[in-house]
C-alpha cells in the first residue's frame, strides 16, 4: 500500500508529473486501476477537500491537486473502461444565463470529480433549455446550478420549470449554490438541495446519485 500512499501525498502537494509516474508505476505492480483510483487518487483528493473546507488549504492548492489528480485519471482511463468500472454518477453544471461567474463552479467540479463523479460543465451563462438538454443527452442524475448574483438567482426557478416542461423534474435532481443562495430560497423554489461550499456540494451529489 506505500505506494498508493505516495501517489495520495504527492497529488496533495500538487506534483502532476510525480503522481502519472506513481499511477504507471503502480499498475506495473499489480494494483487494480480500481484501487489506485479510490485508495491513491481519490483519498488524497478527499484529503484536499476537507482542507478547503476548513480553511486550511486555498484555491491555488485545490487546482494544482486537481491537475496532479487528471493526470493519474488519465494513465487509468484505458484500464477503468477495461476494467467495467463507472463514474459514482453523472452531473450536469453550470452557471445561469444572465450569470458569467465561474470560479465557485469551477471548483465545485473539481470536487465532484474528486469524488468520482462525470461531470459535464456546460460553462457560463447557460439558458434554462440547455440544462435540460444537457441532462437527457448525458443521463444525467443531478442538473448543478450556479448563480452569484441575486440578480440572476431567479432564473433557477426558469431552470426548474424547464425541467418540468421536459418530463424530467421527477427523475432529475436540481442542486444550486453560489454567494446569495439560502436553504430558504432553495425550500422556496422547491430545489432538492443547497450546500454552501464546493466540498459540500460534492459530498451530497454523491449520496443523491447513491439514493436514485
Amino acid at each position: 500500500m506505500a505506494i498508493l500512499d505516495e501517489i495520495s501525498e504527492q497529488l496533495q502537494a500538487g506534483k502532476a508529473k510525480v503522481v502519472k509516474q506513481l499511477v504507471a508505476q503502480a499498475v506495473e505492480e499489480g494494483y487494480t486501476a480500481k484501487q489506485i483510483l479510490e485508495d491513491g487518487l481519490l483519498f488524497g483528493m478527499n484529503i484536499i477537500g476537507g482542507k478547503f473546507k476548513n480553511n486550511e488549504v486555498f484555491v491555488p492548492e485545490v487546482l494544482v491537486a486537481a491537475r496532479a489528480m487528471n493526470m493519474g485519471v488519465e494513465v487509468l482511463k484505458p484500464l477503468l473502461a477495461d476494467a467495467g468500472v463507472k463514474a459514482t454518477g453523472r452531473v450536469v453544471l453550470g452557471t445561469v444565463q444572465g450569470d458569467l461567474h465561474d470560479i465557485g463552479k469551477n471548483l465545485v467540479r473539481l470536487m465532484m470529480e474528486g469524488k468520482g463523479l462525470e461531470v459535464v460543465d456546460l460553462g457560463t451563462d447557460v439558458p434554462p433549455e440547455r440544462f435540460v438538454e444537457a441532462a437527457i443527452e448525458n443521463n444525467s442524475q443531478i442538473i448543478c446550478c450556479s448563480a452569484l448574483l441575486t440578480t440572476t438567482m431567479g432564473a433557477i426557478k426558469d431552470v426548474i420549470g424547464a425541467m418540468k416542461a421536459a418530463g424530467i423534474r421527477d427523475n432529475v435532481k436540481i442542486m444550486i449554490g453560489g454567494a446569495p443562495i439560502t436553504q430558504n430560497f432553495c425550500d422556496q423554489i422547491g430545489a432538492d438541495c443547497y450546500t454552501p461550499d464546493a466540498t459540500s456540494a460534492a459530498i451530497a451529489a454523491v449520496e443523491l446519485c447513491q439514493a436514485s
